[in-house]
């Protein structure tokens, strides 16, 4: 049994995802994600909200990864390997890390970046060394194992393919990704490299969209329909608030462009735009504090707030936090009238983005738009693209790479069986539809 795989999480459902692979008596570990419904009642719920948050708390409200899974193997981690920025990829590393002390972790540098940020959020300190990869470079951890990140396009910056190299074969690690031939910002997917990849031993991939037959579009596509409602609307003497995934800078990019169009003063607010959009300037990715005004304390808040009633709402354009709904984020607070900001009749708010279709995200943005068409707020929603691969990229990818074997992750089994379905149609007959804390050998 020379390589082993245990699905520690991101198997039976789309968040919290970890995978565990080992290579004789050398474990390494790919993402380190939070569960993001259970985290976020968990915070809603906590009464010290700025008390330190820790793995077993995490782990008891089902928020983190599970690595009970692999007790037998803890002592044999040598790598932390995220895959990307996104919190239900890379989020527990400041709590679960802590197992794993002399792991290092390696990553991208967005994506380094964006853990340094969280880190110091939530006033934290691990004793793991802390790498940085440039894309489409390899790192080696051992003899046995050695990891290269192949660049590909998501809904963040610097996501890769992560692909295991061992003396046994290669693992490629193809979570969340799209192939997106015309992207906002960074470089196409490497698909030549992909290409001489073919016929990895094993392929761990994303399914949350198996059930969509159609390609997934590119990001150029949303930039055309913010500027088709941004643009073309009767909105010159309103104010407009636009809202997206904090860690979208492809589509803050062209909420930008739309603006400058616009001629308007335009204003980032909340944490989470802050620490996002920062950590993309420490390295050079972006340089939008050139162009944006960005405050992110409540007191600075109100202060900008009374300054655009002051100079004229209509000469401002608000980008803020709260497009799921968040109780605590902007706004929220904005609807129900916690901030010195009032919304008149004929106000616009743009949501560039889907709801995550969890429970507590349903709920609290349908409070959330409830609340701002009753003070007559016009709203435009789902000017969005996804950045996962639907059934046709996944048929590009299967036949671009040519897997042995292929397990299903970041969905239920439902999807998994799609994919595993869908593959065997097209001649890739061995899929492992897994749960979570399952092992397999090969």
């Amino acid at each position: 049994m020379p390589i082993e795989i245990c699905t520690i999480g991101g198997f039976s459902r789309t968040e919290g995802n970890s995978v565990a692979i080992k290579v004789d008596d050398e474990v390494l570990l790919l993402d380190m994600g939070l569960g993001m419904e259970d985290f976020i009642k968990h915070q809603e719920d906590r009464e010290d909200v700025r008390g330190k948050l820790t793995y077993k708390e995490l782990q008891r409200v089902n928020a983190v990864p599970n690595y009970d899974h692999i007790n037998d193997w803890k002592d044999l981690v040598i790598g932390i390997v995220p895959s990307h920025g996104h919190l239900d990829h890379v989020g527990a590393i400041p709590f679960a890390a802590t197992l794993f002390p002399t792991a290092p972790i390696v990553s991208t540098p967005y994506t380094i970046e964006v853990l340094r940020s969280i880190l110091w959020d939530e006033h934290l300190e691990l004793s793991n060394d802390i790498i940085t990869v440039p894309l489409n470079k390899t790192h080696k951890f051992s003899e046995k194992i050695s990891v290269e990140f192949v660049n590909v396009t998501h809904s963040i910056p610097h996501t890769a393919i992560l692909v295991v190299h061992t003396p046994y074969g290669k693992v490629m690690y193809a979570n969340d990704y799209k192939f997106d031939r015309t992207p906002v910002l960074g470089k196409k997917p490497n698909f030549e490299r992909l290409a001489e990849l073919e016929g990895v031993d094993i392929l761990i991939i994303n399914c949350l969209y198996a059930h969509a037959h159609r390609k997934c579009p590119s990001e150029s596509v949303a930039r055309e329909m913010l500027k088709d409602v941004m643009l073309n609307q009767n909105c010159e003497d309103r104010g407009m608030i636009v809202t997206t995934f904090s860690s979208h800078l492809a589509r803050l990019k062209s909420i930008i462009e739309m603006d400058k169009k616009m001629n308007r003063k335009i204003v980032f607010i909340g944490r989470s735009l802050d620490k996002y959009v920062r950590a993309a300037e420490r390295i050079n990715l972006v340089h939008f504090t050139d162009d944006i005004i960005m405050v992110r304390h409540r007191d600075k808040i109100n202060k900008i707030f009374r300054k655009m009633e002051k100079d004229g709402r209509e000469k401002y354009l608000i980008v803020c936090t709260g497009h799921q709904g968040e109780k605590r984020a902007v706004l929220s607070r904005l609807m129900r009238g916690e901030l010195d900001f009032k919304f008149r009749d004929g106000d616009i708010v743009v949501f560039s983005c889907r709801v995550i279709p969890v429970e507590v995200n349903k709920v609290n943005r349908e409070r959330l738009e409830n609340g701002l068409r009753a003070k007559n707020v016009r709203i435009f929603k789902d000017l969005h693209v996804s950045g996962h691969a639907a059934l046709e990229d996944h048929r590009d990818m299967l036949e671009l790479v040519k897997p042995k074997n292929i397990i299903p992750i970041h969905a239920e089994n439902e999807k998994a069986q799609m994919l595993a379905d869908f593959a065997k149609k097209i001649g890739f007959k061995k899929t492992f539809v897994a749960k979570d804390g399952e092992r397999f050998s090969f």
